[in-house]
């Protein structure tokens, strides 16, 4: 989510697949910051990773693709959306991205149209969109409100389906954090996919 972003060459490589393409008819793309790219824990078990097991253990036809950065902002993902979803033609696209707007204190019409237009994007490429909600802090006043917001907002907009928050459950649990209080430990994971598959799992009937 902020600092040390990951390898921009592993992305390219697709060294982020988490589960082999040739084996499963569609793709979900996960597309978002460190709270999705497994910061400081095992990669096999962040969130994206139990995903894929999941839908092995329920015997689903989805591959899944971890194209999520740490450090990553929705303009930087609005960026690089047209390269992803021409490499790997996901049919669902679960959209993660505006932590790092609202820790910077990014102006909230920027991450609107940025996401907007990543969901957009994805949409014209015949994929669903998944977009997860974030929050920040309340001592952040009305931005804090005004931010949280602009996830709902764009989705009813833009007709995709909306997870309200990513860590719920998660972020008032200081033991499911790790050092830096901002990145989710590995225990923290399983919830975190829970909260993604309330959202997702309508997609993939």
């Amino acid at each position: 989510m902020l600092r040390f972003p990951i390898s921009r060459s592993l992305l390219l490589a697709g060294l982020l697949l988490l589960a082999p393409a040739a084996l499963a008819a569609r793709t979900i793309l996960v597309f978002g910051d460190s709270l999705s790219a497994g910061y400081g824990i095992r990669q096999d078990a962040s969130w994206p990773a139990l995903l894929a097991r999941r839908l092995q253990e329920k015997k689903l036809d989805y591959s899944v693709v971890n194209a999520s950065i740490s450090g990553e902002t929705s303009a930087g993902g609005r960026a690089r959306i047209g390269a992803a979803l021409n490499r790997y033609s996901p049919q669902v696209v679960i959209v993660a991205l505006g932590a790092n707007d609202g820790l910077r204190g990014l102006p909230v019409a920027q991450l609107r149209e940025n996401l907007s237009a990543i969901v957009a994007s994805a949409q014209q490429h015949k994929a669903q969109v998944l977009l997860v909600g974030q929050r920040v802090p309340p001592n952040y006043g009305a931005y804090a409100t005004e931010f949280h917001n602009t996830f709902a907002a764009v989705a009813q907009a833009r007709k995709a389906a909306l997870v309200d928050f990513l860590l719920e459950g998660v972020a008032t649990r200081a033991q499911l954090f790790q050092a830096d209080n901002l990145h989710p430990t590995a225990a923290a994971q399983p919830l975190l996919l829970d909260n993604v598959w309330r959202g997702l799992a309508p997609l993939l009937e």
